[in-house]
């Protein structure tokens, strides 16, 4: 309860009886839904994942707000089997029981009947399908009792269909901000224009996860990048799904849709793994952003940049271009959407603070398309970190990109990096606080692959009197004959120092 009297207790009562639906425990507190509604929610708010309850919290929330814009009749569930469908598939059961624990507060026990999940949960039957996935379907309808319409038109025919028999007017979706379907979209969302109307309820849409991603039989390949190095077995071997270490590449395995085979079976197609993006793989490039118009006057030189090169050449990544920009929102955000889809990754620093001048986070929702909302987690941060000094300010501070961030948790730092999907923000000010961030996430990686090592760059230096006319022959030879190394030079008063930088891995 909150203490003033508007609290509510709930009460799990684990028995045969009451598994088999023939009893409520006896006494006069019944069981408010079903047992393994209330488990999940225990289980939750039981977990030391700060992380997890705030992602659980916020899903939550958006189901009962919805359950309390629109009754039981005028919402459903597009149910597809697929492992977002099946995470709100919990959560709604849990979501939809605490809202009813809410009710039979104020208006008493529920009448009889009531305790089952009614709301209605619609599926589009397709035959390109997995049958693993439409068995999964349909027995997981059958185990919670789900109210399922099959609907075996189109997507759109299907909807306009249903909502013309029926009185939805909401519908929830297991869309993520990382799906294509996804953009623009917020937790509520009107249908596109020339839909039918409803409303898109989009519970877990910052939700995130590294599971490589399964679409129809005809276009669906193994991933590679999970394929099993095994020299003693002819037949590959993959590990499992949830081991896919970069969560950017979960549709890896997307083969291009070829036309179905005429004599049945799967067909025979190549998501080119093996003979082009293998080689993407080990040449991850990144692309640098600094902001600071301290660094644009001269009054500051900026150390942190060419640090940043040598780190991420040590862990085997190319980096495309450095770039300064003013401390401004739009500067920001241009320069974060012209290097973003360009890179696997982007690294931004300067500009992150209470200051007025620090727009960086702004600058990157803007680049997104996404608007600033406040982050509890963070915000929770901050308060141990500045108490009561800057008050002001600290609500702003906890301003993150909506639906696209993750926080960087390691326990040396006093507060977590931030990662918008392919943009991470370093809060490093100075060259020590980078090298502390930089083993923070070399650790991090380690866990959670967040950033994939490949083979370092090797970097030589050689000294020479040679002009540059008399140097030009010998090193376009050596570039040509070794296309994977790259050469620069400088010079020191009548001498050129040849710096030569090259990968150990073929290209």
């Amino acid at each position: 309860g909150d203490g003033g009297g508007h609290g509510y207790r709930v009460v799990v009562v684990v028995g045969e009886d009451v598994k088999a639906g023939t009893g409520h425990g006896g006494g006069p507190e019944k069981l408010v839904g079903d047992w393994r509604e209330m488990e999940i929610d225990q289980a939750i708010r039981g977990s030391d994942d700060r992380r997890l309850k705030t992602k659980y919290n916020n899903a939550i929330y958006v189901i009962q707000r919805a359950l309390a814009l629109y009754s039981v009749e005028e919402v459903a569930f597009s149910f597809n089997g697929g492992k977002d469908s099946t995470v709100l598939l919990h959560l709604l059961r849990a979501g939809y029981f605490l809202h009813r624990a809410e009710q039979t507060h104020a208006n008493g026990d529920l009448t009889d009947g009531e305790s089952t999940f009614p709301m209605r949960t619609i599926y589009f039957e397709n035959p390109s399908v997995f049958p693993e996935i439409n068995s999964f379907t349909y027995e997981t309808a059958s185990n919670y009792g789900l109210q399922m319409d099959i609907i075996r038109l189109d997507f759109k025919s299907g909807l306009e269909a249903l909502l013309k028999a029926k009185p939805i007017r909401a519908i929830f979706l297991g869309v993520r901000i990382g799906d294509p379907t996804a953009v623009g979209q917020e937790q509520f969302s009107p249908s596109s224009p020339g839909w039918p109307p409803f409303m898109r309820v989009n519970p877990i849409l910052d939700w995130s996860y590294s599971y490589t991603s399964i679409g129809s039989i005809y276009d669906t390949v193994p991933n590679e990048l999970l394929c099993i190095d095994d020299s003693t077995n002819s037949k590959e071997k993959f590990r499992p799904a949830y081991l896919l270490q970069d969560g950017r590449l979960e549709r890896a395995g997307r083969a291009k849709k070829l036309n179905p085979p005429l004599s049945g079976g799967f067909p025979v197609v190549s998501n080119g793994m093996k003979s082009v993006y293998s080689h993407r793989v080990n040449m991850l490039t990144a692309s640098v952003i600094a902001v600071g118009d301290e660094i644009l006057f001269g009054t500051v030189e900026d150390k942190m940049g060419p640090s940043l090169c040598r780190k991420l050449h040590s862990i085997g990544w190319a980096v495309s271009q450095v770039s300064i920009v003013r401390n401004d929102v739009d500067s920001v955000a241009e320069e974060v959407e012209k290097w973003k889809s360009k890179n696997d990754m982007v690294f931004i620093y300067g500009g992150i603070g209470p200051l007025h001048s620090d727009v960086t986070v702004a600058g990157i929702a803007k680049a997104f398309g996404v608007r600033m909302a406040p982050d509890e987690e963070f915000e929770e941060y901050l308060s141990h970190l500045i108490g009561e000094k800057c008050t002001g300010n600290r609500n702003e501070m906890a301003q993150l990109p909506e639906g696209i961030t993750e926080l960087l948790h390691h326990e040396t730092l006093p507060v977590p990096l931030m990662k918008c999907q392919n943009v991470i923000i370093l809060t490093a000010t100075n060259a020590t606080e980078l090298d502390q961030q930089w083993d923070c996430l070399i650790e991090l990686t380690k866990s959670n692959g967040l950033l994939p090592l490949t083979e370092p760059f090797v970097s030589k230096s050689l000294t020479t009197s040679l002009s540059d006319v008399e140097a030009a022959q010998p090193l376009s030879k050596l570039c040509l004959e070794f296309p994977d190394i790259y050469v620069g030079k400088r010079s020191e008063l009548s001498k050129y120092c040849i710096n030569v930088t090259y990968c150990l891995y073929p290209v």
